[in-house]
């Protein structure tokens, strides 16, 4: 991968930038989202932000490198602080890591999202978090995609400002996913529920305890959910 030619799972993120879009890209570890953004004349201009030194130096050379010193500014700061109000951000991406992660990022500086009309989010787990986050944040879900890459499996959000309304099924599947029923979607869906029922099968003959009863119907509500979806 480089500034040139992405991952399976960056390019997705990318599909989704508006043409003309001031980016933020949090997490941007060698810049290699924003600077193919330049190069692809998608983003008009962006900010590369990372929170550790190793990754904000290998930015900083990566955008020297790529000769983009005018388009992008990489700065070493947490999450969102490092969009400032002067830069009139308008699409925010954050691809790579957990969805708690993500979502302790979207609400340690609020404020920084002042302006921006869309997100775009990559969990590598747990994009549950997200929607739910979304729901109470007054985002909705504009598309989502679902791939594997490596035999790895990622979901990608994007989101924009309105009101919406999701079910507890839509919630854990996501709306447009559990719609189109990808290949990878069956998958990872078909893999969670294998896991589930191995953890049923396990805790069969262990003691009947208030906790484990209620782990149990945990389990068989999710693989009726999982069931009722694929």
């Amino acid at each position: 991968m480089n500034a040139q030619k992405l991952s399976k799972r960056l390019e997705m993120v990318a599909k989704f930038v508006p043409t003309g879009a001031v980016v933020a890209d949090i997490g941007s570890d060698h810049a290699y989202l924003p600077c193919y953004l330049i190069h692809q004349g998608v983003a008009s201009s962006a900010i590369a932000g990372e929170v550790v030194a190793g990754p904000y130096e290998s930015a900083v050379g990566q955008v020297q490198k790529e000769g983009l010193n005018k388009e992008i500014t990489v700065r070493l700061a947490d999450g969102l602080a490092a969009i400032e109000l002067n830069d009139h951000v308008d699409t925010v991406t954050i691809a790579g890591m957990g969805g708690p992660l993500i979502v302790s990022i979207l609400e340690k500086h609020p404020e920084k999202l002042q302006g921006v009309t869309r997100l775009i989010l990559q969990p590598n787990i747990h994009a549950k978090v997200i929607r739910e986050w979304a729901l109470a944040h007054n985002w909705a879900i504009l598309d989502e995609e679902i791939l594997e890459e490596d035999d790895k499996i990622y979901e990608i959000l994007v989101l924009q400002r309105a009101q919406m309304e999701l079910s507890p099924t839509e919630i854990l599947f996501g709306p447009k996913l559990s719609t189109r029923k990808a290949p990878a979607f069956i998958k990872k869906w078909t893999r969670e529920k294998e896991n589930w029922q191995r953890v049923l099968q396990s805790i069969k003959d262990a003691e009947q305890t208030p906790e484990i009863e209620e782990k149990r119907a945990e389990l068989l509500a999710l693989i009726q959910l999982v069931e009722g979806v694929l």
